[in-house]
């Protein structure tokens, strides 16, 4: 089609994008309510237990049955994925880099189908379900790239000064043995197979746990990786509660190391538990975000206000990186709400299945349960409703998830300027300077995504005085969102990271290896 999606090129896509897609959709519609299996060792593994799961766009439609792991499935899957790891560690880095590439291509093959399932499961609309499918497919390339680039971690380092002897060093990178990824359900599909990717290239086997609240997304990659021919063990798929599985899996004595994308007591939780056994071993957890934005008397409103609606609002709020702080300079505050409550109000929210549908449903029931929660704590602590603050359970869609894209002003001590939502409520504050701004900004446990409209000094001075692991400036495609392999590395700093290093970034793959120095003297 000659057009490239990302998160920042999907706002507008070439008309044939969206009739693949609804084709893909009506193809998958009609396969709903089959039963799912786990994959371990191989092979179809039924899992202990069935539960049926519903698609949060209508309460009523069947997505399927999937499978609750329990700790004898965990364990099957680290035996398998222990059996596994010799033969392929020593596989040629050639043939594991082959096998990443055509995993990418056969997700890039069933981009649309894969993604009418995600719109389904999730309930994001369908731009963000083909761009995070996209993405996945290229988190598998871009890694297989950057392995062969990186001469596959095997650097020869100069001989020891030695008269008489040759003595020959090097440094070589290896993986660490069985790896596993543990994923939330916002971005069930890209958060599975970017992590995945790493740990395969690198030498490692994995065991992939999906969110309980999104089992699907595991499967499909479950059935490209099948696909494209990985061998017996090397990749092995549960679903299931993070209690029984996922506490299995970090607690195997066998764990060569964990990939968690979460909450932050929950990424701590096995940062700690990683930490204290009889030897540390790694654990790459990135944690969420309380991500800022600020913005200045010097800002192009219109560009702001388009950053920061599609920034609070895209997939429901349901980020990481999604913008929840709001902190804008008192000369220009009541010019850019009146903007904001204009861009508000024309978004499109309803069944994302619809392709003008901008904003769909929340994905849970613990998300729609907190959702008046939260409204009604922002009004008895002194916030007030600039737009939104409804459950919209009057929509002509059938019954879901759905809540209204809210905009809330609050004093900058408010209590909801700290906590996470993962809910579509922007919290605002009036500053009187960039420099009060930046001072709330940083005030956070967690620094993951921040953003800034103002001119070319306001830049200067906001990257150079941010705590955040991703910045944007001036950016009307989203003020705090829209990362992507290859363009933008994305991690935190602070409560955000374990690691201090980003997805797709030079540094990455190096944390799924530990290196040896090899000295052989002639």
């Amino acid at each position: 089609m000659g057009f490239k999606l990302t998160y920042a090129t999907m706002f507008d896509p070439p008309p044939e994008m969206h009739a693949h897609f609804d084709s893909a959709l009506n193809e998958v519609s009609v396969s709903l309510g089959a039963r799912h299996a786990m994959f371990v060792a191989g092979a179809d593994r039924p899992g202990q237990a069935l539960e049926a799961r519903t698609s949060p766009i209508d309460r009523r439609l069947l997505l399927g049955h999937f499978p609750l792991a329990g700790e004898p499935d965990a364990n099957a899957a680290m035996e398998a994925a222990a059996a596994a790891f010799d033969s392929w560690r020593r596989t040629p880095a050639v043939e594991r880099i082959a096998l990443l590439r055509r995993v990418s291509a056969l997700i890039e093959a069933r981009v649309c189908h894969i993604a009418a399932a995600l719109v389904l499961e999730v309930g994001k609309n369908r731009l963000e379900a083909l761009g995070e499918v996209q993405e996945t497919a290229d988190f598998f390339a871009l890694y297989a790239d950057d392995y062969e680039a990186q001469g596959h971690f095997d650097h020869r380092l100069p001989d020891d000064p030695l008269t008489g002897w040759a003595s020959h060093n090097r440094s070589v990178m290896k993986p660490y043995g069985p790896w596993v990824v543990i994923t939330p359900f916002n971005f069930p599909f890209a958060l599975a197979g970017g992590p995945v990717a790493a740990a395969l290239v690198t030498g490692n086997t994995v065991v992939l746990k999906g969110s309980r609240e999104t089992p699907w997304a595991g499967r499909l990659l479950a059935d490209c990786l099948r696909d494209a021919g990985v061998p017996e063990g090397v990749f092995n798929y549960l679903s299931g509660e993070g209690a029984s599985a996922g506490e299995a899996l970090i607690g195997h004595p066998g764990l060569g190391g964990v990939t968690f994308t979460g909450s932050y007591d929950a990424g701590m939780y096995i940062w700690r538990r990683l930490a204290a056994g009889a030897f540390p071993r790694p654990c790459i957890a990135e944690m969420g975000g309380k991500n800022a934005c600020i913005v200045t008397a010097r800002a192009d409103l219109d560009r702001a206000a388009a950053g920061i609606v599609r920034s609070a609002f895209g997939m429901s709020g349901q980020k990481c990186s999604a913008l929840s702080r709001l902190y804008i300079e008192a000369d220009v505050a009541d010019a850019l709400l009146e903007r904001l409550i204009a861009a508000t109000a024309a978004l499109r929210v309803g069944d994302p299945r619809a392709r003008e549908t901008w904003m769909g449903p929340v994905t849970t029931e613990a998300a729609y349960a907190r959702y008046p929660e939260v409204i009604d704590t922002l009004r008895r602590k002194g916030g007030r409703i600039i737009a939104g603050g409804e459950v919209l359970d009057s929509l002509e869609a059938p019954p879901g998830l759905f809540v209204a894209p809210t905009i809330a002003e609050a004093p900058a001590d408010h209590s909801l300027f700290r906590q996470e939502l993962f809910l579509p409520v922007l919290m605002m504050a009036r500053v009187a300077s960039r420099g009060e701004a930046m001072v709330l900004c940083n005030d956070s446990p967690v620094g993951l995504t921040a953003g800034v409209y103002g001119d070319d000094e306001d830049v200067a001075y906001f990257n150079d005085h941010i705590e955040a692991g991703v910045t944007y400036a001036n950016r009307p495609q989203g003020a705090t969102t829209g990362a992507w392999p290859g363009y933008q590395p994305f991690g935190g700093w602070k409560g955000s990271s374990s690691t201090g290093k980003a997805i797709a970034s030079f540094y990455y793959l190096a944390q799924y290896q530990r290196e040896q120095s090899q000295t052989v003297v002639e």
